[in-house]
């Protein structure tokens, strides 16, 4: 048994919000911009979602544009999910106490087409935490583009040095309720030499996949090639060749071989799960060669820049700089170039490997305390719920008081 906002019955999939990459099911016919007629029943996932325009990528690549009335989503999970996630937004929204821009605005690498990401606090009123349906920790809109934290979720990422978090409450963030002022004002006291893993080793994690994947991505562009000159190679002889070419390390050549092979098999399982081939073996991978396919998600240039950014902010944050989210002047244009895809991916991984000595130092001789100050954390979190339940008994005007939203009732799931 578990109890949800409701069940399915009541939802209408094909009028539910569809967030982006949302999977979702074409239901008429569509001629794409090359004159192909694609089918309905064709599966994709949003890209794009404009008053009752939806922008659906398919697994080849290819987009096309459908009225809202035209597509449903795939699983009825996500309709359940989609629902839920409009339903508190829609709500919630006047409930955010801290609101902030953060991205590329304000680390200060924005350019003319960068888009304005927020996130935030918000403090649910007080009904919604006296029943027996969990409230929802998270708000975020269709685009994607706001997300706000509930205060309770929002301190506890804040004492572990969530990057997101601490870039949130350190980036010129607005009060929009005292509700959020005590927070706000307390935020010097969740810097700790917890940064060090949250932020730096993080970053190194991360560039060791990085790494690791760049040299993948290279064997994928070389299949990839070899298929598009032989469409029908056999993944046995692209595995031979892989060993070769490659140079795979193995004790002996048949073990290369098998290595290759399972090589192979991770990259189209891979490209499967991510939406890019149409099914989970060998034939889809040949069949979708002949399409452009995009760089994997984590080899694309703001990756690799963000890895740089992250690692520079925690070393100037560990040695006590003034904790501000704007990168240095000195590195400003670096990380331009590195968005821009200007500068090679290895260069970049260097740079990264070059700042490692210096987190390491900084770490050492932090002036930072070691923990954050959970106490302090605690007594604010409190106050604002107590105030907020104080304007629900007092019957105050506004979002947590007498204008409240209902909260939801408990209710089986059919």
């Amino acid at each position: 048994m578990a109890l949800r906002l409701g069940g399915l019955g009541d939802l209408d999939p094909e009028a539910v919000p569809l967030p982006n990459g949302t999977e979702v099911t074409t239901r008429v016919d569509r001629v794409l911009d090359d004159g192909e007629v694609r089918a309905q029943g064709a599966t994709g996932r949003v890209a794009l979602l404009a008053d009752d325009r939806v922008v659906v990528a398919f697994l080849d690549g290819k987009r096309a544009t459908y009225l809202r009335a035209e597509v449903t989503p795939r699983k009825l999970g996500v309709v359940r999910y989609a629902q839920r996630r409009a339903a508190a937004w829609d709500q919630l929204r006047p409930c955010v106490v801290i609101d902030t821009v953060v991205g590329s605005r304000a680390w200060g690498v924005s350019e003319a087409h960068s888009d304005t990401d927020r996130r935030g606090v918000f403090v649910l009123p007080s009904a919604w935490l006296a029943g027996l349906v969990d409230p929802p920790l998270d708000l975020t809109s269709l685009d994607g583009s706001e997300s706000y934290w509930e205060i309770g979720k929002a301190v506890r990422q804040a004492l572990r040095a969530d990057p997101n978090t601490l870039e949130m409450l350190f980036a010129e963030p607005v009060v929009v309720d005292e509700l959020g002022a005590e927070l706000v004002g307390m935020r010097a006291a969740f810097l700790s030499q917890e940064i060090y893993g949250a932020f730096g080793r993080y970053a190194l994690s991360q560039l060791d996949r990085l790494e690791h994947n760049q040299r993948l991505a290279e064997h994928r562009v070389t299949i990839i090639d070899w298929l598009r000159a032989e469409p029908a190679l056999e993944l046995d002889a692209a595995a031979v060749r892989l060993a070769a070419s490659a140079a795979i390390a193995a004790p002996s050549p048949a073990d290369a071989i098998a290595r290759a092979r399972e090589y192979i098999k991770q990259l189209y399982r891979s490209m499967y799960d991510q939406g890019l081939l149409a099914a989970n073996d060998w034939a889809s991978l040949r069949a979708a060669s002949a399409s452009a396919l995009e760089l994997p998600r984590d080899l694309r240039p703001k990756n690799a820049y963000n890895l740089i950014r992250l690692l520079d902010l925690a070393i100037r944050w560990l040695c006590g700089e003034p904790p501000t989210v704007r990168v240095s002047e000195a590195l400003r244009p670096t990380l331009l170039a590195i968005k821009r895809g200007e500068v090679p991916m290895p260069d970049v991984m260097a740079l990264a490997r070059e700042l490692t000595p210096r987190l390491e130092a900084a770490r050492q001789d932090s002036p930072l305390p070691k923990y954050a100050d959970i106490g302090r954390a605690e007594r604010v979190l409190r106050r604002a719920r107590e105030a907020a339940a104080r304007r629900h008994f007092e019957h105050r005007p506004g979002p947590w008081g007498e204008d409240a939203p209902p909260p939801p009732e408990a209710t089986y799931d059919d």
